[in-house]
């Protein structure tokens, strides 16, 4: 299993350019950023930026969708940063949250999504890919190697990752709910045809280290916006198939029954005023708080279900701090496992 960073891309950037070396440097390999260019300022920048000044690392939105960016403009640019750096891009993808309601827009259609994830990849791979009428081909673009993974929750667009996609992105840490989300990607894939062992799988979520900065009560509320931002989806999910059974887990919909509204202009962020409603008991588990050996454990427990990458929101007032705690104790304890092994 390796590691990523997911960040907000804040002013001034230099700073998320500087964060990325320093996670290079404690042997992370991804850097994802939230693409919502309205809210935060211009991911594609940011990661060219990220490349020009590291080696390794690969860069990649979490996630894009295909409505804000034409599904080839994004192989274009992924390609064009590929023949720039190598290849070192992955585009996670989705049906689009916050850069289309602050726009006042709905997420795509599933239809639109599944699309989108067979231009994006044939493109970025340097294939011909049909789009309407025509033949598309990027003629310059036939060494770039782009994966495409798709962020899922409800049922119908796992199987649209499970079918289509390279990999699946699960934004919770909950290994319960992580394990029900691979299985039905993988079955997916293998009633599609494909092999179910050639899909990734990232768990993305909020990653506090306890020490200097306070106690895990304080944890849990530098990281409770995470159950707010997870409810949105969540929520679409249970006007869609209703609460609970086997379209939606009891344990994914219960907590947003008393989800009243949600500020955009908060979102993902510290303190967020419409995440009261997220009890104690989600944040501890769809978040990694504690000292470093509460953190080893849970990640354990990821290797141990076949998650392929754990990748950390540091968006609390600790960044550097829990960024040290993993470059220095905890993936050192995770590589001393492996090599044991």
């Amino acid at each position: 299993m390796d590691f990523g960073l997911v960040l907000q891309l804040h002013h001034p950037p230099a700073r998320t350019v500087e964060l990325a070396k320093t996670a290079e440097s404690y042997g992370f390999h991804s850097v994802w950023a939230f693409d919502s260019h309205i809210l935060w300022e211009e991911c594609n920048v940011v990661f060219a930026a990220i490349l020009e000044r590291t080696h390794k690392l690969v860069v990649g939105p979490l996630v894009t969708n295909p409505v804000t960016r034409h599904p080839t403009v994004t192989a274009s640019t992924f390609a064009t940063l590929n023949d720039l750096y190598g290849n070192r891009t992955i585009c996670g993808i989705g049906r689009g949250d916050s850069a289309l309601r602050t726009l006042g827009r709905a997420p795509c259609t599933i239809a639109e999504l599944r699309d989108a994830v067979r231009i994006i990849k044939g493109l970025g791979n340097g294939e011909a890919v049909e789009h309407g009428e025509s033949t598309l081909r990027l003629p310059w673009a036939r060494e770039s190697r782009l994966p495409v993974w798709v962020a899922a929750y409800g049922p119908k667009m796992l199987a649209v990752a499970g079918e289509v996609a390279d990999g699946l992105i699960v934004q919770l840490g909950d290994p319960d709910l992580a394990l029900w989300m691979m299985e039905h990607v993988r079955a997916a894939a293998d009633n599609a045809g494909r092999d179910p062992g050639s899909i990734k799988f990232c768990v993305a979520a909020p990653a506090y280290v306890t020490g200097a900065h306070g106690d895990v009560e304080h944890a849990r509320e530098q990281c409770r916006w995470f159950g707010a931002m997870v409810g949105n989806h969540v929520a679409d999910i249970v006007e869609r198939y209703g609460a609970g059974g086997a379209a939606v887990p009891k344990a994914l919909s219960d907590y947003v029954a008393s989800r009243e509204s949600y500020d955009y202009n908060q979102h993902g962020q510290a303190g967020n005023t419409h995440a009261q409603y997220v009890p104690d008991s989600i944040v501890d588990r769809f978040c990694l708080l504690g000292g470093p050996e509460e953190h080893i454990a849970r990640l354990r427990e990821y290797q141990d279900l076949g998650v392929d990458q754990f990748a950390l929101y540091l968006q609390h007032d600790a960044p550097t701090e829990t960024l040290r705690a993993y470059g220095e104790k905890i993936l050192p304890a995770l590589r001393e496992d492996k090599a044991l092994g």
